[in-house]
């Protein structure tokens, strides 16, 4: 047969592309899965590496403050979302929020007789009662804003940011609770001083911007820690009273009236942070409250 007869085989081969690896998707999936695992293990870490105190702060930071309440001062903001009202939303927040007393009747010449003193709020009009609640409804409003733009300070501010976990923000029934607490190695006062160091007088002056945006009237407290064997001293009722003092006079520097400081106490060590260890830095600190303002009356009113 000559060469030019022989028939034309066409042979077709099939390329398989990827071959032996199943193609490049299962390295994304791989990439994913490691990522996860680092996320997962970081966050293990980071829980293991904080102190009690700065979870208390974080849940606070997290949680609203009207969520509830505690029947003591040392509920658990940012406690204390935090930074948790905020205790957050802490707004959280965030917190320590105390139950306080009931306030006390605006009169008390009838005190004694039966149903005509029953209660304080027993001849309330339906009006007083109103403007009542739009007063606490106002309140709260301007008090989230108020401890909203204190955490966004001290994120934006890198001096600020450090010391975050120092400073505790709640609502209680009396008003806006800011707590500037010590830390291990981290004080706001020198031992035995009454004289803010430069660590408290950049949270007080912070505080202070914030506070200049509201009306109301300011208390300041200052609050000691026991002793290392759980004794209290004596001198700690004027060490607590000067620091707060302290804390007073480096607020009205930063621009706030005289005339809205309302009351400046110390509390030695009777009311921890931290009942069950009055000993630890934490229950030392200076507690600054904005406080709820009663509705003003017209003239006329009948109590």
């Amino acid at each position: 047969m000559a060469v030019s007869d022989r028939p034309i085989l066409i042979k077709k081969v099939k390329k398989i592309s990827g071959g032996g690896h199943h193609g490049g998707a299962w390295k994304v999936a791989y990439a994913d899965f490691v990522t996860a695992m680092m996320a997962f293990f970081l966050l293990m870490w980071l829980i293991n590496t904080t102190s009690p105190q700065q979870k208390r702060g974080i849940a606070d930071y997290f949680a609203p403050a009207s969520v509830s309440q505690t029947t003591s001062g040392s509920g658990g903001i940012l406690g204390g979302t935090a930074l948790g009202e905020e205790g957050a939303k802490a707004n959280g927040s965030q917190a320590v929020i105390e139950q306080l007393a009931p306030p006390a009747p605006d009169s008390t010449k009838d005190e004694g007789q039966s149903s005509k003193a029953g209660g304080a709020g027993a001849n309330d009009s339906p009006s007083d009662e109103a403007m009542k609640d739009a007063m606490a409804k106002r309140d709260d409003e301007a008090f989230e804003s108020a401890a909203q733009s204190l955490r966004q300070a001290m994120q934006d501010m890198p001096e600020l940011a450090e010391l975050s976990k120092q400073i505790l923000i709640d609502q209680t029934p009396e008003g806006l609770r800011i707590q500037l607490v010590d830390q291990e190695g981290r004080t706001m006062f020198e031992p035995g001083s009454t004289k803010p160091n430069d660590r408290a007088k950049l949270l007080l002056r912070a505080v202070a911007k914030i506070a200049q945006r509201l009306p109301n009237r300011i208390t300041i407290a200052g609050h000691t820690s026991a002793n290392a064997d759980g004794s209290k001293s004596p001198g700690d009722w004027q060490l607590s009273s000067g620091r707060a003092d302290g804390a007073r006079q480096v607020m009205q520097e930063a621009g706030i009236d005289q005339d809205r400081i309302y009351q400046v106490a110390g509390k030695a060590a009777s009311d921890p942070l931290y009942p069950d260890d009055p000993t630890l830095p934490g229950n030392r600190r200076i507690s600054i409250v904005l406080l709820r303002e009663k509705p003003v009356l017209p003239p006329d009113h009948q109590p």
